[in-house]
């Protein structure tokens, strides 16, 4: 879809569990626009705000338009911010995503529209949340987790992320649909609307939970390449290939292990749990394991562990997203006409079938 040709497109009835859910959407770049084209999957009306002139070569909200009502209004006019004030008026959720009081200096903070509509959800995702002091300083997807203590504890002689998933995405974007539906759900009950202060660097805080227990009970040192998902454990990592592809291998369970072992025919490597959780062993079953896997091409691997219940998978690439048969089945990654890939919604819902499928 180009984006050209839904600038100022009317807003069309929705269908999905939103359906109902009237959403501005001022908010720029990733999380944002991410945040609501979920909303927009499962039938919220959005409108979505744009500044007018041409896009910006770095600017991934050019891909999460769909569903979505596309307005060129100038933020920095006072006509434009009329425009937006009336839409506000009218909405159920008002999203931005600017670094704290650039809105309440355009004209269009929290305490303007809830003047103008009492009921509103005002929700404001960042990357350090509205207030600390932090809250003023430039940050993109790594520093969030850098300072949340979530990439500290990933990788093994060096902390990697995947490409703005962990933050902006998995901790910004979602946590900003949670905040929105339950605020929804709070103002169904109570009747008021209210600030949801949406800050990625709490989110991926929030989501070590599982990791300060595992701390707690020894499981886990707590340092980069110590835990046993960083890829440090021979049983948890991804191998490279004979074909320069990736297998990734998740066989934590013991059964699992052994399953693994089993397929790869290591007769002698002892798949008893104690010796699995040896730790001094691990470099040296890594070696081995890494010189096994250079012997075959990823998909040989594939073949050879189809049907074997060891939590193994192959590291697709992009473009075979569309042909591999699971996801193909579930339509989870389509091809539009124009031949761009694109991802069906998620979650789905029974009372609402359709929804994840992409026209």
């Amino acid at each position: 879809m180009n984006l050209e040709s839904v600038i100022n497109a009317p807003l069309q009835t929705r269908y999905g569990p939103l359906s109902g859910v009237k959403v501005v959407d001022v908010s720029a770049l990733g999380p944002g626009p991410f945040a609501s084209m979920m909303l927009a999957d499962f039938g919220a009306e959005v409108i979505s705000i744009r500044r007018p002139g041409p896009v910006d070569v770095f600017d991934p909200s050019a891909g999460m338009i769909r569903g979505k009502s596309m307005r060129e209004i100038d933020l920095k006019q006072a006509d434009g911010v009329d425009q937006v004030t009336a839409l506000a008026a009218g909405a159920d959720v008002f999203l931005e995503s600017s670094r704290p009081g650039v809105m309440e200096r355009l004209g269009l903070g929290p305490d303007v529209l809830h003047a103008v509509n009492p009921g509103l959800v005002y929700a404001r995702l960042t990357g350090w949340g509205q207030s600390g002091p932090y809250s003023q300083m430039a940050g993109h997807d790594l520093n969030y987790l850098a300072v949340s203590g979530a990439l500290g504890i990933s990788g093994i002689d060096r902390p990697v992320a995947p490409p703005a998933l962990l933050g902006d995405i998995g901790n910004g974007s979602y946590l900003a649909a949670f905040g929105i539906v339950t605020a929804l759900l709070d103002r169904q009950r109570t009747g008021r609307g209210q600030v949801v202060d949406i800050a990625i660097s709490d989110g991926a805080a929030f989501g070590l939970s599982g990791i300060f227990s595992e701390m707690r009970s020894g499981m886990f040192a707590g340092a980069i390449g110590t835990h046993v998902l960083s890829g440090n454990a021979p049983f948890y990592r991804t191998y490279r290939c004979a074909d320069g592809k990736w297998f990734s291998v998740g066989a934590i369970e013991s059964k699992f292990y052994a399953a693994f072992l089993g397929a790869l025919g290591l007769s002698d490597v002892d798949p008893s749990p104690r010796a699995q959780w040896r730790i001094s062993d691990w470099p040296v079953l890594r070696d081995k394991l890494d010189a096994i896997f250079l012997s075959k091409s990823r998909d040989e691997w594939t073949a050879l562990f189809e049907g074997v219940d060891a939590c193994t998978a192959p590291v697709l690439n992009l473009d075979e997203l569309t042909v591999d048969p699971h996801l193909k089945a579930r339509g989870t990654v389509q091809v539009e006409s124009n031949g761009d890939l694109r991802s069906a919604p998620a979650p789905r819902f029974s009372a609402y079938p359709h929804l994840h499928a992409i026209a």
